[in-house]
């Protein structure tokens, strides 16, 4: 007769037992479904981390096309301002392309901006060349490079930078 003997303690610790059991069930379930959806939106770790990848590769993009920083890195006072013109646009467009593949993980605008700067920076260059003396050294067109950068807050690369900066936090997020 004990096997009858239910008392209230009894079904009360039944009863929690059934609602932690129900818990976990569900807990696991909503688990399932999120990573699921994730799966169908196409979002997981692999894809993350894709995704910054390129915006540090454009990133370290937009700060070697800096005026001043591609002016650094090519000056050479034994060319003419023509062949800095042209090495300029060169490594402009070269390092461009080495990362053209990357705007299939980027935003359609940010991938714009990234095109905008190489194309406002190759004109710039030759704005600046086109307003020197035929037989301008290269250290001119750097000077007037320079210049023309500080004077007119013409380092269109930092806008560039902040956006990148602020869509690699939304993903972050």
């Amino acid at each position: 007769m004990y096997l009858l003997d239910i008392t209230a303690a009894d079904i009360q610790i039944a009863g929690t037992f059934m609602f932690f059991i129900a818990i976990a069930w569900l807990l696991a379930e909503f688990k399932g479904m999120k990573d699921e959806l994730k799966e169908r939106l196409g979002i997981n770790n692999e894809t993350i981390k894709l995704k910054l990848q390129a915006y540090e590769r454009l990133t370290l993009y937009a700060e070697r096309a800096g005026l001043k920083n591609l002016v650094s890195r090519l000056h050479t006072g034994e060319m003419s301002a023509a062949q800095m013109q042209l090495a300029l646009i060169q490594t402009l467009n070269s390092e461009y392309e080495y990362n053209v593949s990357q705007q299939i993980y980027v935003s359609a605008d940010m991938w714009k901006a990234v095109t905008k700067l190489r194309d406002q920076n190759i004109f710039i260059i030759n704005q600046i060349t086109a307003a020197l003396p035929n037989n301008a050294s290269a250290t001119d067109l750097s000077k007037a490079l320079i210049e023309y950068a500080m004077n007119n807050n013409a380092e269109i690369n930092t806008i560039v930078l902040e956006a990148l900066q602020f869509e690699a936090q939304k993903i972050l997020k």
